[in-house]
């Protein structure tokens, strides 16, 4: 009988299920959107239930047409995005709709604890900087604004642990994605009460589940579970991890030397290391290898933005891709490949969704003018994106070297083109995994691991990763590139009063 591996990948707006072999071949894929609801300003939500219908019709097409029988899928363990809130009572039942990972509706509770220097006083066992929709202000918001859901509420999951939950029917909270909630302590690996006490939510202890570790086997596929998604019952569900865990993962990150970069939702940019950075990142988290830590500088300034630009003034041409059997973004990478670099001099400040910079900073673009085209304004869109990676990198060189090589996933990285640029501005040969769920690649790896297929996350790697021809940097666009940067980071200072301006009206 054949082994195969299902990972299950919930992101901001889509669930993804893949069956691998062991090999890391990808047998299958299947995926469903899932509409996020914006019910006032600031605010992101989904419906919890509708997640999971989601991801149990995306499993349930996998195990279909991938005509490998259900008693062939030895294990599955689930990723997704982190942070945000899911809330469930007792039982596992939601209690309203799950909060994103975007939402700024807690915002003034960040303000508050930074004012008074609480997240300094508790950055030693956190190792991370605190953001509005982290559980840690999300729960106090909660309570202090829907105070009979949270009588309701009892426990607090993360995305992949929800759908966990629904495969097995087992509560359990994971390592990975829990280290980076500003819940817990990240040094121990545990849930701290001054950590609690410091954020003035030592009420919400109770919400916290039993801690799993990424590989550790949190349950089995109920009989519900299996009818729902075609899925054996009794197939073990291990714990899965954080989706940047995942990304890591898959991009083979297992030791100190290598840097990898998520270009999707978030612009994550990442290392590991046996020794954590306490401060001077945006976030230190527990990684799925045991004995190291994650550090990662990331935020919501990446290609989610180019998905917004071709949502708005792209509906048409995505109409007509269709129908022609084209995708709508082999149209905008031809319309970018179609313009030089040293043709373009439109700044664009990635900052739809939040900002790596001055937080109260704003989207635009800098240098329109009439003779442009959309082409210009794409190729800006993809630019703009790089030079926030870069923000974050510079940030992450403070603790380490620039690596010989880099390693791109997410969404820019099935365009040439934007690898391109990745390429050209950071100077290095930038590396693709191969496949296209590496989320769910990821997950299948610490899967593998959890059944005893490989002994190591090592071995499994090994095995299951490989990568693309390098796209190698053009030496002769150096200095092309590093003025482009140096124009926007001009940008960032020169605005800088501006917001400060428009935040006091």
């Amino acid at each position: 009988m054949s082994k195969y591996l299902m990972g299950i990948d919930n992101g901001g707006t889509v669930s993804k299920a893949a069956l691998f072999d062991l090999q890391g071949k990808e047998i299958a894929v299947a995926s469903r959107k899932t509409g996020l609801l914006t019910p006032k300003p600031g605010w992101a939500e989904r419906d919890i239930e509708q997640i999971w219908q989601a991801a149990a019709e995306a499993i349930k097409e996998v195990v279909s047409k991938s005509g490998v029988a259900a008693d062939e899928i030895i294990c599955v363990a689930p990723t997704g995005h982190g942070n945000g809130l899911y809330l469930v009572d007792e039982n596992g039942k939601p209690v309203r709709n799950a909060i994103m990972s975007m939402d700024s509706r807690a915002r003034g509770y960040i303000d508050k604890w930074q004012q008074e220097g609480i997240d300094k006083a508790i950055r030693p066992k956190t190792m991370q900087s605190i953001w509005p929709a982290q559980p840690n202000a999300l729960l106090a918001w909660m309570r202090d604004n829907e105070p009979e859901i949270m009588k309701k509420a009892g426990w607090v999951l993360m995305c992949k642990d929800f759908i966990r939950l629904r495969l097995t029917g087992e509560i359990y909270a994971e390592l990975t994605d829990f280290s980076g909630t500003s819940l817990m302590n990240v040094g121990t690996g545990e849930y701290d009460d001054e950590v609690l006490e410091a954020f003035g939510i030592s009420d919400m202890r109770r919400l916290l589940p039993p801690l799993k570790k990424t590989a550790e086997i949190c349950g089995q596929v109920t009989s519900e579970a299996a009818e729902q998604t075609g899925l054996k019952e009794g197939t073990p569900v291990a714990g899965g991890m954080f989706d940047i865990d995942a990304c890591g993962l898959a991009s083979g990150i297992v030791d100190e030397s290598q840097l990898c970069m998520v270009a999707g939702t978030w612009g994550n940019n990442q290392y590991i290391s046996k020794k954590a950075v306490i401060d001077g990142v945006f976030m230190t988290s527990c990684y799925s290898i045991p004995g190291y830590y994650l550090m990662l500088e990331g935020s919501p300034t990446s290609a989610s933005n180019f998905e917004w630009f071709i949502n708005q003034f792209f509906q048409a041409e995505q109409e007509s891709a269709k129908d022609g059997g084209r995708s709508v973004y082999q149209l905008c990478n031809e319309l970018v490949a179609s313009v030089q670099p040293e043709e373009n001099d439109i700044i664009f400040l990635p900052f739809l969704y939040g900002s790596n910079v001055n937080p109260d900073a704003r989207s635009c673009f800098i240098g329109l003018e009439g003779r442009h085209k959309r082409e210009n304004v794409l190729r800006a869109i993809y630019e703009g994106v790089v030079c926030s990676h870069m923000t974050h990198v510079e940030r992450l060189l403070k603790f380490r070297d620039m690596p010989e090589r880099i390693r791109l996933t997410g969404g820019a990285a099935q365009s040439k083109v934007w690898v391109r640029i990745f390429a050209d501005f950071f100077q290095r040969p930038v590396e693709i995994p191969e496949g296209t769920e590496l989320g769910a690649l990821g997950a299948a790896i610490a899967a593998s691991v959890a059944v005893g297929c490989y002994d190591s996350y090592e071995d499994a790697i090994n095995q299951m990763v490989s990568f693309s021809k390098p796209q190698e940097p053009d030496s002769q666009r150096k200095a092309l590139y590093a003025a482009k940067y140096h124009r926007y980071k001009k940008a960032l200072s020169a605005l800088d009063p501006f917001w400060e301006e428009l935040k006091s009206q």
